[in-house]
């Protein structure tokens, strides 16, 4: 029987191995593959031509529009990472909605600790980061990016970082998080076409 248990520790660990080879390589597969999705040839390049300055938080008005191909449900990002989502477009014009704008949610992971969560807006530069689960190990300094099984952004575009981390929260922990681009100082944005 020992060597029954022997066997099976073997083929356990034998499991283990291949496991984590092919999610290391299904990673690195999603990134030659994201390496494709964010070709030159779907972002367009747009100015930010207006913002209300009393709700900079809640969204943003580009110079582009459904003549560039942009439509609605298009990842923004800055420089450092997603901004925003667009909301609405004209032919010339289109809207972002921010990913800091109250009540907006959006898919992330962690990808130190492989954990999944959802940014929510709460009107000011940095976002509540709900977890899933009450064990988490994330840690103040973790890369927040957007979530690998997402379906509405594209995968790994990098959000922001965490600042804080509440733990004894009554449900689920949360964490704070300062976003890397700054939806109020920038003045031009890419649009990556779905």
């Amino acid at each position: 029987t020992l060597q029954k248990e022997w066997v099976q520790i073997g083929n356990d660990l034998e499991q283990k191995i291949k496991i984590d080879l092919l999610e290391k390589d299904n990673y690195r597969l999603r990134e030659i593959l994201d390496l494709k999705t964010f070709s030159s040839e779907n972002k367009v390049s747009a100015a930010v031509i207006s913002r209300n300055t009393d709700g900079w938080w809640q969204q943003l008005e580009l110079n582009k529009g459904i003549n560039n191909g942009i439509e609605i449900g298009d990842s923004v990002i800055a420089p450092g990472g997603l901004i925003g989502v667009i909301h609405s477009v004209t032919p010339t014009t289109s809207r972002v909605k921010l990913i800091t704008a109250p009540g907006n949610k959006v898919g992330v992971w962690i990808e130190r600790v492989r954990h999944h969560g959802i940014l929510i807006g709460m009107g000011t530069n940095r976002v509540k980061l709900s977890f899933l689960s009450k064990e988490t190990q994330a840690q103040v300094g973790d890369l927040v990016s957007t979530s690998p099984a997402s379906t509405i952004t594209p995968p790994n575009l990098p959000v922001g970082i965490i600042q804080s981390i509440d733990l004894d929260s009554a449900a689920v922990p949360f964490a704070i998080v300062q976003l890397i681009a700054f939806p109020n100082a920038i003045d031009w944005v890419q649009v990556i076409k779905s």
